[in-house]
């Protein structure tokens, strides 16, 4: 049904309930922030709209006419209804918090610790946003992001950080085919090709380390999950970020060559928005995603 047509101006009809809630011109203009005029302005243009006057003016008063009334109750709850409705739906926003990170991030450390954070902050409603492209947090709509690099940020405000470790990783099945416990040309190397240059390749992890093995990936990915996936699978030797990769070495679908472990220099960040939302429920999930960062599985 399309009300505009049916319905005069919202803003001539909240002056109406003003006026005749308040029995004056002058105290209506004073709540609406408007002059007395724009306020006589307003009623005028109901009138004529309706074809009806809406007051009878006295000296010094004004009384509204029984279709004023009629109109005005109805006005009256109607706003006392919207006003209801708007005060849910901004408690209910109270609650909700939006946490940004990798898929990769999300998928392997996050995921499967909201039970965990949902049972230990009841109530709170939790949205996570995925992505593998830079989050910008002057964007809005992130109210906690995740990124791994170096601080500081020109963004957002770290307030927990969390070094990780990087060593190769297989399945257990791909382990006891190899040939060797060192890294050789005889072993299928699986690459993840991103943008962000903080995440290590194989040849720039191999440099950090001084090695002189030159790495031919036998697969690539563009998404560090498929990467890990393919690991699992007994495709080839993946490098593993510890802190991501934990669950699949608890699991034992993956062995880590743990002669091969390096610290990594750049951090997991958890990061508030310069500009953040100041709720109970944004402060307790950032509070539990820094305590629960620095818990790294052995």
């Amino acid at each position: 049904m399309n009300f505009r047509r049916r319905i005069p101006s919202l803003t001539a009809l909240m002056t109406l309930e003003a006026v005749l809630r308040h029995r004056s011109f002058t105290a209506a203009a004073i709540e609406l922030g408007v002059t007395q005029a724009a306020v006589s302005r307003q009623i005028a243009t109901l009138e004529e709209e309706l074809g009806l006057p809406m007051f009878v003016r006295k000296h010094r008063a004004i009384e509204p006419t029984a279709a004023c009334l009629t109109l005005g109750t109805t006005l009256a709850q109607s706003f006392a209804s919207i006003a209801d409705a708007v005060e849910v739906v901004r408690s209910s926003q109270q609650n909700v918090v939006t946490i940004g990170a990798t898929v990769a991030f999300s998928s392997f450390w996050l995921l499967p610790r909201l039970p965990q954070l949902r049972r230990e902050n009841p109530g709170i409603q939790i949205r996570v946003v995925s992505q593998d492209t830079p989050i910008d947090l002057n964007a809005g709509g992130i109210d906690i992001a995740i990124r791994y690099g170096t601080a500081p940020f020109s963004d957002g405000t770290v307030i927990a950080s969390q070094s990780d470790v990087i060593v190769p990783v297989c399945s257990p099945e791909y382990s006891q085919g190899r040939r060797s416990n060192e890294l050789s040309n005889a072993d299928e190397f699986i690459e993840t090709d991103v943008q962000d240059r903080t995440w290590l390749s194989w040849n720039r992890w191999i440099e950090k380390r001084g090695r002189s093995l030159t790495v031919k990936p036998s697969l690539r990915f563009n998404h560090y999950t498929e990467t890990i996936a393919a690991a699992r699978a007994g495709q080839g030797i993946a490098l593993g970020w510890r802190l991501l990769v934990q669950t699949f070495l608890n699991d034992g679908t993956l062995v880590a060559l743990n002669s091969e472990e390096t610290v990594t220099e750049d951090h997991y960040n958890v990061l508030l928005p310069l500009r953040a939302r100041r709720t109970i429920a944004v402060s307790d999930t950032a509070k539990w995603l820094t305590g629960a960062l620095h818990i790294l599985d052995n």
